[in-house]
């Protein structure tokens, strides 16, 4: 029974030494410790324990500094724990060092973390400097003065220029920029045969204008990968505006047919109005000559006359409406 108890204890107690060491070697990174160690590298084994405590992982810190060694970087592990602790990404900030050296390039460690820090890819600018990276644009439409328009394309080789890489404008400025500088160049041609003929004038043109003040590039070329014609943009423009005065014509057209239309109506109105009054005089002829037979101013021989060239007329129009009619119809 007290064997069992010893064998207890002793078990319990293998235990929580393995327990202990193992929390002990997870806190304390012996293990990357003695990498550093061998790979020349001395870091203290209470650096780390601190770097624990300041919540940073040691390994984001101490791998770089190997690598930074090796390659022959002055960097210092306080260098990149403050980098690390600022949220920049401490591994591509030495490769970028690293490629930057290889390729004569003078970086700083200062000016790589703050690249990295603004947010850019330090080692895809790096590289760039390196090997120059070409920027396509979509097809730019310009309008030359014959009205004719322009399609080009073109594509721009450019280099990170690291000194204007923080604060200065990306890829959108280029793009916007050669864009304005093809349109101005179409613009300013007179035909669009000149420069079908010559493309290499636009990218001379824009090419000199500096377009890369101000951005985080160095153009090094503009070449007009092609060139096509479009649409004849001062032709439509006359039928659009021939076709703008054709509609105000005959709005005119139709205001002044409703004018006429209008006046038409008036003098029909009139017509109307002056019938009436001689229908309504004629109903008072009859009455005026019974007032006259009444009264002796008209007598009975005067009346029969009155008749007399009444039937006259009548048999005249008769006559005259049966004429016409003859003369109207065709001959068989």
């Amino acid at each position: 029974m007290i064997f069992d108890a010893a064998a207890i204890s002793l078990i319990i107690g293998i235990v929580v030494v393995i327990i202990v060491l193992s929390v002990f070697f997870t806190f304390v990174p012996v293990a990357l410790w003695i990498s550093a160690i061998a790979a020349g590298v001395r870091v203290s084994i209470f650096t780390l324990i601190g770097m624990r405590l300041r919540r940073v992982i040691p390994a984001r810190v101490v791998n770089p500094l190997i690598k930074a060694h090796k390659a022959g970087l002055d960097v210092t592990i306080n260098q990149l724990e403050s980098h690390y602790l600022a949220g920049g990404n401490v591994d591509r900030v030495i490769n970028a060092l690293i490629a930057a050296q290889r390729a004569n390039i003078e970086l700083s460690f200062e000016r790589c973390a703050a690249i990295d820090l603004a947010g850019r890819d330090v080692l895809e600018a790096v590289q760039m400097s390196v090997n120059p990276k070409v920027i396509e644009t979509p097809f730019i439409a310009g309008v030359a003065i014959n009205g004719i328009e322009v399609k080009a394309k073109a594509r721009i080789t450019v280099r990170a220029n690291l000194d204007r890489l923080v604060g200065g404008a990306g890829e959108d400025t280029i793009i916007a920029r050669v864009g304005e500088g093809i349109v101005s160049t179409i613009g300013s041609s007179e035909s669009h045969s000149k420069v079908l003929e010559n493309p290499d004038l636009i990218s001379q043109t824009v090419l000199a204008k500096g377009l890369d003040s101000g951005t985080a590039f160095e153009i090094l070329s503009i070449d007009i990968a092609d060139v096509d014609v479009g649409k004849n943009i001062g032709a439509e423009l006359q039928i659009e505006q021939a076709q703008a005065d054709k509609n105000i014509a005959q709005a005119k057209a139709e205001e002044r047919r409703a004018m006429a239309v209008a006046k038409e109506q008036e003098m029909v109105a009139k017509v109307q109005e002056m019938k009436a009054k001689v229908v309504e005089a004629e109903a008072e002829v009859p009455m005026a000559m019974a007032e006259a037979l009444r009264s002796g101013n008209f007598g009975i021989m005067d009346y029969m006359n009155y008749k007399n060239i009444q039937a006259d007329t009548s048999m005249r129009d008769s006559i005259a409406k049966v004429t016409n009619e003859k003369n109207d119809t065709p001959d068989k």
